[in-house]
């Protein structure tokens, strides 16, 4: 039906002499031009006596025929056309009125209805359903009629609509009867309660009659509360039945299903003011009751074995809940720390655990960067973890790192790419970053580099530049100067070799057919080395005085001192099968050498002839006769080297390669270069200590043993215990530096 609400007022029905005198007040004569007059009507049109008895009668047999569902004897024109006329004659309260009273009338009979019929839950709630539905529907066509009344009167006059009347009278009659609204709600709590058991439910049924409750204004107080109290001990009952059942894999794939099935009911039929409430005491009852458990219980083992997906749903589901990821931050650093301590602390575990730190370090990123989202708490909780449990066996990490690096320069490209070498670095240098112990990591890369550079074991200078780099960003130039000498004595040694093959060509003397190349090393820059005197053969001893004359010639006021510890040669060896190359060790090859003149030789013998210390004589034997390729025979056969031991000449010794490497013997470490390594370390220390605390009194001039002790702490860039520093203090006051205060034995003074 078209809106009428502008219409003009249809004037059919008035007085004939009305007509014509408006007729004759526009006659305008076409001689003069006149002004338009409109004069207004002196009385209103006179209706029937009965026009309001009997218009009312028409609507109200079109009210009841909509409430009824049967056809209508009037035209919808007709019906809107005498509400309007009743409202132009001054009865639209009394036409408000009537129509109010018709329609309580029909609501209160229907919801009567309700208490009359049995009929079981889903029934009832079928039939109030088609109630309500029905109910809308007249209301919009008895709407439809009254609209002249809806816009004019009810507007004007600001009382209920049509529309609302309809509404606060069915919610007046469901309000006013405990019992439909108890059904009501009931058998919606009992409808979600299957549907939450798996059973089907229909959906559209609840739909409706949620929505009626939100339309009569009645959803919260009859509805939500008991839907959520009903929630709450069902999620919590279950919470608790299931985290006793179900494995915590299993238990959170469960928690985030009930989470997705209440949003979906939010989707299909609850008031969506209502989710935030639901899934709040979802989350509750399923999550944040049983957090401390969840991690206890599953946790550890989500991370051991690495089940990304569930530590993903894990993350996603705790972080719904307060504190969730503050309790699994907690629990995740436990973990590291525990699991940390078993690589670390376990000395059995010593020649894996760099590359098993490595791993894990792996394993946690991984965790950290795709199941936690690279959330910042975690990524902390990750570093600090680390430098805790890795700090545990002070100075053991350190070393032990420093020979990984080692080892991996050494095989270098023979086990990874440059650009895989290169990324392996990176991610030692983040462990290194953990390690309080810098100056112990310092003094054992320092030692393996001399030997990677005087043996010549280094298999990638790029490499070996790229770390010392690396370590100089982190740690500063004072940290790397004495590695960075070390690589330009092995430059200068370049040319100096050069230099001296030139002097030997041009003052060409009798010299044996040998080619010496020798290393300059500066003694501040490289490791310290025992001197050992051993007996070489003559024509090496002229090669060296003549070099030393060289030298000297070039630098003046400088001192040689040689170290035969750190000299290589190649031999070539004939055997039955052909010729070799031998590379070993001068001490190898004093030893070697002995057999051009003898098949066979007492251990005793070669000892007196090559003046080679008893221990270091025994680990060059056993590389000889006992490793992979057995130049020579022990007689009798076993691993350690005896004082009656004999050894042979091998003529039988075979092998694939023309050039063999005997020499790995020194680039292993003995074990007293690792106590003197450490040793050094300890000096080392020891001076520094010395440094900062007469540093700090200087400045101070007085103060207090906890003052200088807390300043010491902050000063030392190693680890230390109260009683070391102690000593320290006790030994600059027997050597005068500082004296103890005369009044206050607690507090020192500089000696100036």
């Amino acid at each position: 039906m078209s809106d009428t609400t502008n219409r003009r007022p249809n004037f059919s029905n008035l007085p004939e002499n009305v007509n014509n005198r408006s007729h004759n007040a526009l006659n305008i004569k076409p001689t003069a031009a006149k002004k338009l007059v409109i004069k207004n009507l002196k009385s209103e049109p006179k209706l029937p006596d009965d026009y309001r008895e009997q218009t009312w009668k028409k609507l109200k047999s079109a009210v009841l025929a909509i409430q009824q569902s049967k056809p209508n004897e009037y035209s919808l024109e007709e019906l809107y056309q005498a509400v309007e006329n009743m409202c132009n004659h001054k009865m639209a309260f009394l036409l408000y009125q009537k129509l109010y009273s018709l329609t309580e009338q029909y609501v209160a009979h229907n919801i009567e209805q309700f208490l009359t019929e049995s009929m079981d839950r889903y029934l009832f709630l079928k039939k109030m359903s088609d109630t309500w539905q029905a109910h809308c529907n007249q209301m919009i066509m008895v709407r439809s009629i009254f609209l002249y009344l809806d816009r004019t009167y009810i507007l004007q006059n600001h009382i209920s609509s049509i529309w609302d009347m309809g509404l606060e009278l069915f919610s007046k009659y469901i309000l006013l009867n405990t019992l439909v609204q108890t059904r009501v709600v009931e058998g919606l709590l009992m409808l979600i309660e299957k549907e939450r058991q798996g059973d089907q439910v229909d959906r559209t049924l609840l739909k409706s009659l949620l929505r009626m409750l939100t339309d009569l204004q009645i959803y919260d107080k009859a509805f939500e509360q008991k839907f959520l109290q009903a929630t709450e001990r069902l999620y919590a009952a279950e919470g608790q039945r299931l985290m006793q059942e179900l494995e915590v894999p299993d238990y959170l794939a469960h928690v985030d299903k009930r989470i997705t099935e209440e949003n979906e009911r939010v989707i299909h039929y609850l008031d969506p003011a209502t989710k935030y409430q639901l899934i709040h005491t979802v989350e509750k009852q399923l999550l944040r009751e049983h957090v401390t458990q969840i991690l206890q219980k599953g946790l550890d083992q989500l991370l051991c074995e690495f089940r990304l997906e569930d530590l993903s749903l894990l993350f996603n589901l705790l972080s719904r809940v307060k504190n969730g990821l503050v309790d699994l931050c907690s629990a995740f650093n436990a973990y590291i720390k525990k699991k940390g301590r078993t690589i670390v602390i376990d000395p059995e575990k010593d020649k894996t655990m760099v590359q098993e730190l490595l791993d894990f370090k792996d394993s946690m990123d991984n965790v950290v960067n795709n199941c936690f989202h690279k959330h910042e708490r975690f990524g902390n909780s990750l570093k600090e973890a680390f430098e805790n449990f890795i700090n545990q066996r002070t100075n053991k990490p350190a070393e032990l790192i420093a020979k990984f690096v080692d080892s991996k320069l050494r095989a270098g490209n023979k086990e990874a790419t440059e650009e895989e070498l290169e990324r392996l670095l990176d991610k030692i240098m983040v462990l290194f970053r953990f390690i309080h112990g810098k100056d112990v990591f310092e003094a054992f890369y320092k030692k393996d580099l001399a030997k990677r550079l005087l043996v010549g074991k280094s298999a990638s200078v790029d490499a070996e530049k790229s770390m010392l780099s690396k370590l100089k960003q982190e740690c500063g130039g004072g940290f790397t100067s004495k590695l960075e000498g070390m690589f330009k004595d092995m430059e200068l040694s370049k040319d100096i070799n050069q230099a001296f093959k030139q002097h030997l060509t041009v003052n060409s003397r009798d010299l044996p057919q040998i080619e010496m190349t020798v290393s300059i090393l500066t003694m501040g820059y490289w490791p310290t080395y025992q001197p050992m005197e051993v007996t070489l053969p003559d024509q090496m001893v002229r090669l060296q005085d003549v070099f030393k004359d060289f030298y000297l010639s070039k630098h003046s006021g400088r001192k040689l001192q040689w170290q035969p510890t750190l000299g290589h040669c190649v031999l070539k060896a004939s055997f039955k099968l052909g010729p070799k190359e031998l590379v070993v060790s001068l001490f190898q090859t004093l030893v070697l050498i002995l057999f051009n003149d003898c098949y066979e030789l007492a251990f005793d013998y070669i000892k007196e002839v090559t003046n080679i210390e008893d221990g270091e004589l025994r680990r060059t034997l056993q590389s000889l006769a006992c490793g992979k390729a057995r130049v020579l025979i022990k007689i009798p056969k076993g691993r350690d080297v005896q004082d009656d031991d004999r050894f042979r000449f091998n003529d039988e010794f075979t092998n694939k390669l023309f050039r063999i490497k005997i020499n790995q013997i020194q680039m292993k470490e003995t074990t007293e270069e690792q106590k003197a390594t450490e040793e050094r370390v300890f000096q080392d220390r020891q001076y520094q200590i010395d440094a900062a605390i007469v540093r700090i009194m200087k400045m101070r001039k007085t103060l207090s043993h906890n003052l200088l002790i807390s300043e010491l702490y902050i000063q030392l860039k190693f680890p230390v215990k109260p009683a070391d520093l102690k000593k320290r203090i006790e030994s600059l006051i027997d050597r005068d530096y500082m004296e103890r205060d005369k009044d206050n034995p607690i507090q020192y003074n500089y000696v100036a």
